[in-house]
């Protein structure tokens, strides 16, 4: 089974990530393979991109059972290095960008889906960044995210809170930019329609013009998260937080 489904219609490319037995949790096949799609869509013609999660969920973030190989040095620059190319190839896309989110977004799933230049989500789905929980810091960009839509400073409260937040309390703290009021899938499509009756080529001018301009600070936060995520793997906190997580149990950290 493809971890990730891509296919063309009436100039709109449709990502969707497509784990539903794990929540489209990511691990590093599936982290790959949407880096070899997101390849193929920077390259043809449509102008529209929507990201989205099959099942039940966006994405619950990095697979935990990955995380437990991250003892393997060479295996985690892998990983993350094929992170940085999945968001980096996002950000920099030639299109509009959508993303869908309905279900859980979570972790490196909320970082993936804050890459886009509109983020709708459905009223009851939950989004956080949650990495703490593991006793680690976000990646995938997720300092910079964070940073974009909300401010330094509710940026480090919310990262640390470990909490989850539903769509219009997202967007009220401008995580989201739309609550759907139905499908969200379908309130994808309709924008990704009204966006291509625009004159979409003016718009990516300005969508450029700013990413060009922030791509080199992206780049030193996702140089280092790797970097801090690799001191953090080796801490008791973090064992401490994948055992509890792998064992449903209420961690108790040490800040260790």
């Amino acid at each position: 089974m493809n971890t990730v489904l891509h296919k063309s219609e009436h100039n709109i490319s449709h990502i969707t990530l497509n784990r539903p037995d794990r929540y489209n949790a990511m691990n590093k096949e599936m982290l790959l393979e949407l880096l070899n799609v997101l390849d193929e869509v920077e390259k043809n013609d449509d102008k529209v991109v929507i990201l989205s999660g099959s099942g039940k969920a966006f994405s619950a973030g990095g697979d935990i059972g990955m995380m437990t190989e991250f003892s393997d040095k060479a295996y985690y620059e892998e990983v993350m290095k094929t992170i940085e190319s999945v968001v980096l190839k996002l950000y920099m896309m030639p299109k509009i960008v959508i993303s869908a989110i309905h279900g859980s977004a979570v972790g490196l799933g909320l970082s993936l889906a804050l890459t886009a230049d509109y983020v709708l989500a459905e009223a009851d789905s939950k989004l956080g960044l949650l990495f703490i929980g593991i006793g680690l810091a976000p990646d995938g960009g997720g300092h910079f995210w964070l940073r974009e839509r909300i401010g330094t400073q509710k940026a480090k409260q919310f990262a640390w809170g470990m909490q989850q937040v539903i769509g219009p309390e997202a967007k009220a703290m401008g995580l989201v930019d739309i609550v759907a009021n139905n499908e969200v899938a379908e309130q994808a499509k309709k924008l990704a329609e009204k966006t291509l009756s625009s004159p979409v080529t003016a718009m990516l001018k300005t969508k450029m013009m700013y990413h060009n301009k922030n791509i080199d600070e992206l780049k030193y936060y996702l140089e280092n998260e790797r970097k801090a995520q690799w001191d953090l793997r080796n801490t008791e906190d973090h064992q401490e937080g994948v055992d509890a997580f792998l064992n449903k149990r209420k961690p108790q950290f040490m800040g260790k």
